[in-house]
């Protein structure tokens, strides 16, 4: 382990990422009701961390709690201001089982959020109470899974610098399991139609009050059957799907009506970062290009490690 890229099978290892995602919906509850609502939902997103996943900070009575999905360990780990830890093992408990353990990590530690209710955003959605579905754990595809989230956030990360519009953080939604970063154009977005399975439509319509061109990673599923990069536009331009984008690998999916690369594309690639951020750059340039967003307000260069950007030269530029 260690290294960068790993190799990901969809088909093979889609039940160890089916358990990854059935644990992270009731994680994600927390956030939902001990956290005040942010725009668009980030608040309810994970940060991809170097041990695994995290929540944002979570209001408590004394003080503030996080919880770690630690994909290195194989556990679940609850912090909290006051310098408590709980813990709970992983390894393929049932999904009812996972929800009575943090349940009860959250009250011994004194974080009064009741998690309730069902997954999101997916179509068989059992109680969690009631899901007493065998589940499958393999500590080293988590690990893998991981590392492959941790890559694909450093290049979404880079690739957020070279924008000073309003940007979402790059972070997981746990609902529709994908690593995202979503620039905004300013303007407000049609209302969108919503439908997404076990999703109230004024979520989705939030998300989407503004237009969008956005970006991610999801480790397959929901039309894909190996693990991907993305990239969309929200309302779609005219013609979206007729342009031109790099590398050779990309291509329009016209069920999903997005933009696609293969992460294997990308993990074979002779340079993988320079083969992704292609792919991010030559996107968002068809959506912006044919959504007639204002690049030139928008769009800076990238960032430099230890370099502010430098307004006076981009304005004399």
């Amino acid at each position: 382990m260690g290294e960068r890229w790993p190799a990901l099978d969809f088909e093979a290892e889609k039940s160890v990422y089916a358990t990854v995602h059935a644990y992270l919906q009731v994680i994600g509850k927390v956030p939902t009701r001990a956290l005040p609502w942010c725009n668009h939902s980030w608040h309810l997103a994970l940060l991809v961390v170097p041990q695994g996943l995290r929540t944002y900070p979570v209001v408590t009575e004394t003080g503030e709690a996080e919880i770690l999905f630690d994909c290195l360990e194989s556990r679940v780990v609850l912090t909290t201001s006051d310098g408590r830890t709980g813990v709970i093992a992983l390894e393929g408990q049932s999904v009812a089982t996972f929800h009575a353990q943090l349940q009860a990590l959250l009250e011994k530690a004194d974080v009064r959020t009741a998690i309730r209710g069902a997954p999101n955003e997916v179509e068989d959605a059992v109680p969690f109470h009631e899901d007493d579905r065998e589940r499958a754990w393999d500590a080293e595809v988590v690990r893998r899974l991981h590392r492959a989230f941790a890559d694909a956030a450093r290049v979404l990360t880079q690739f957020r610098t070279g924008f000073v519009g309003k940007s979402s953080p790059v972070h997981l939604f746990w609902g529709s399991f994908d690593l995202a970063v979503t620039r905004f154009s300013g303007r407000e977005a049609p209302l969108h139609p919503g439908g997404f399975p076990n999703l109230p439509d004024r979520v989705t319509r939030e998300a989407y009050s503004h237009e969008v061109a956005s970006f991610g990673f999801w480790p397959g599923g929901g039309g894909m059957s190996e693990a991907a990069f993305y990239a969309y536009g929200y309302p779609t331009p005219e013609g979206l799907g007729s342009a031109s984008i790099e590398p050779s690998a990309a291509s329009w999916h016209g069920d999903l009506g997005e933009f696609v690369l293969p992460y294997e594309a990308v993990r074979c690639a002779d340079d993988p970062e320079a083969a992704l951020l292609a792919f991010l750059e030559t996107s968002y340039a068809a959506v912006a290009s044919r959504a007639d967003w204002d690049r030139e307000r928008l769009e800076i260069p990238l960032g430099s490690f230890g370099a502010p950007y430098d307004v006076v030269a981009h304005r004399n530029r």
